[in-house]
């Protein structure tokens, strides 16, 4: 793989707890990492075509390995960056859960299963 396999730039947030001015706890979201990937659309599993029959879309994404890669984990959130829309402040479209983190089996990448379509 080259650098111009690397067609999507991505994001991953990681949820800090936050007190508004009345004294309530809320969810925010902190940038930790940015980068270029590349997304593959997982097809061929049980558990891929039942997702897509949910509604839910399962992509394979591929970064380059470095620290914050690797620090990564399945409470972070990950935002397509060239997709994301926003409704008041919030990203509507292009938010992705983070399934499953490999960044073991290779080291000069990290290798992520991401869903759409469900609630962060």
């Amino acid at each position: 793989m080259t650098a111009g396999d690397l067609t999507e730039r991505v994001a991953f947030d990681l949820p800090t707890g936050a007190v508004d001015e009345y004294g309530n706890p809320y969810q925010q979201w902190t940038r930790v990492h940015e980068c270029r990937a590349e997304f593959r659309y997982s097809g061929g599993g049980e558990a891929a075509q039942a997702a897509r029959l949910e509604g839910r879309s399962i992509f394979k994404v591929k970064i380059r390995s470095c620290i914050a890669a690797r620090a990564l984990t399945t409470e972070h959130r990950m935002l397509d960056l060239r997709r994301v829309t926003y409704d008041g402040g919030v990203p509507q479209f292009g938010v992705y859960n983070i399934r499953q983190i490999d960044a073991i089996s290779d080291r000069a990448w990290v290798y992520i299963t991401a869903e759409a379509g469900v609630a962060a």
